[in-house]
């Protein structure tokens, strides 16, 4: 596949539980998607965030 050719203003967006900034779904998210909280490492490494 040569990449996205569609509409990227379509596909699903949450916030990042750390920062708020929102996330778009990528391809490489589509099996983990419910899963994925942090937008990066940072904000997965950032200390004081709430436990899950």
């Amino acid at each position: 596949m040569t990449g996205f050719k569609g509409n990227k203003a379509s596909l699903p967006q949450k916030p990042c539980a750390a920062c708020g900034r929102p996330m778009t779904w990528r391809k490489k998210w589509a099996r983990t998607w419910e899963e994925v909280k942090y937008c990066s490492d940072r904000c997965r490494a950032q200390p004081g965030k709430s436990p899950s």
